[in-house]
């Protein structure tokens, strides 16, 4: 093998060549680009209803008073301290995790049917999920709802699946199109991965109903398909943890495999602190431990293991019963106010007698609104009124002051009457 002589080498570098001359430049993330928009704009009356964080009225990203209390708890712990954390994360975390999601008083649990390790947020969880099927599904097909969340397509992907989709959102009438659905499972490879929300759709809030999500049930086990939950906002759609977890739990009761991806980030405020976990319910204990043992020589060569901070404010909440039903009635707030905005925003429309109907806004669930505005209408929006949002037409109501609302409903109004 010939060597580069000392100065042949310098003269190399001296020359400006580069190892990666051949790296091309990728185009922006939209979602980060369109914050980074947002934050040049000086403009008073800006708005940012793109990405996906909860906000008070005053525009703050909004932190559960829990969430700070025991943050100083740790804070003045003097047994503290921040040693490398098991693979698969905080034994307890993950305990009270799948307590959250199937219920504390899950069969599954009860029989050790489920295996829960901590991760680095739902993103982690999702691609963690991806990495564990493509090496032990013997199908490597995922169906994805489309739309579907934006970062699902790289998550998946990146592990090798072939990505497909099926029939979810109906632009007519900005509903469920519950039929195509049906349809598209129905005609799933049997063994295909089927990627659900398992409560406020993101990006259309549009979810099923417990009927129809019965229907899917039965249609997912007779068709021997495999279901795969994305679970980022359960308690801030309904206001309710059990209630919002009824999707995953009606798979659960059957006895059947799923895997779920859960998230703090939403519904904890903790969207920098990456927290976040991912079960496997099996059909056996025996299976759940192999799982588990797997799971552990994937996450190795990834991470590690997770970190500490995050996932150790999350189990200070829930281990602690007061602490737990103050998060849950300030989750339930904020669900409230979700829909309250929801209302404030259909109002207003109508009572300027926006062109079309609105009524979809009150009808669709969760943090997400899926307007129906075009992308010609969305970049109106953006440069008459300093409107930041994604182009197809989302809004993030979590992030809309009521003091906002008539601004929006006046750009919106301008934005249909000058622009079809």
């Amino acid at each position: 093998m010939e060597h580069l002589k000392p100065d042949e080498a310098t003269r190399t570098e001296a020359d400006g060549e580069s190892m990666f001359f051949n790296v091309p430049l990728a185009p922006d993330i939209p979602i980060y680009a369109t914050t980074a928009a947002y934050k040049k704009d000086p403009n008073p009356n800006k708005l940012h209803l793109g990405v996906g964080v909860y906000r008070t009225e005053e525009g703050n990203s909004h932190m559960p008073n829990v969430v700070r209390q025991v943050e100083k708890t740790l804070a003045n712990d003097p047994y503290a301290d921040k040693e490398y954390l098991p693979i698969t994360g905080i034994p307890e975390f993950n305990r009270l995790s799948a307590e959250i999601i199937f219920g504390s008083d899950s069969p599954a649990i009860k029989e050790s049917r489920v295996t829960t390790v901590q991760c680095v947020a739902g993103s982690g969880a999702l691609s963690l999920g991806a990495k564990f099927l493509a090496k032990y599904n013997h199908q490597h097909v995922v169906y994805l709802p489309e739309p579907t969340y934006g970062n699902h397509f790289n998550l998946l992907s990146g592990s090798g699946l072939a990505l497909k989709t099926y029939r979810y959102y109906d632009p007519k009438t900005r509903g469920l199109d519950f039929q195509g659905l049906l349809e598209d499972l129905d005609s799933a490879s049997v063994g295909s991965v089927v990627v659900f929300h398992a409560c406020g759709h993101n990006p259309t809030g549009v979810d099923p109903t417990c009927q129809q999500w019965e229907q899917i049930r039965q249609l997912v086990r007779l068709r021997r398909l495999f279901p795969f939950f994305d679970c980022a906002y359960q308690g801030l759609v309904s206001g309710s943890l059990d209630a919002d977890g009824q999707s995953i739990r009606m798979f659960v009761r059957d006895g059947g495999e799923c895997i779920v991806a859960q998230s703090y980030s939403k519904i904890m405020g903790l969207y920098g602190e990456r927290v976040g976990s991912l079960s496997i319910v099996c059909k056996t204990a025996d299976t759940a431990r192999r799982v588990e043992s797997q799971l552990k020589l994937i996450i190795r060569p990834l991470y590690s293991n997770p970190p500490i901070h995050g996932a150790a404010i999350v189990t200070g909440i829930l281990k602690d019963r007061n602490l737990y039903k103050e998060w849950t009635a300030e989750l339930k707030a904020m669900s409230d106010r979700l829909v309250k905005v929801r209302h404030q925003l259909y109002n207003a429309l109508c009572e300027r007698g926006t062109p079309g109907d609105w009524n979809h806004i009150i009808r669709q669930v969760g943090m997400y609104s899926f307007t129906g505005l075009n992308e010609e209408q969305v970049g109106f929006l953006t440069k008459e009124y300093h409107i930041y949002m994604s182009s197809d037409g989302r809004i993030n109501l979590g992030g809309l002051s009521s003091n906002a609302v008539p601004y929006l409903a006046d750009a919106i109004h301008a934005a249909v009457t000058r622009i079809n």
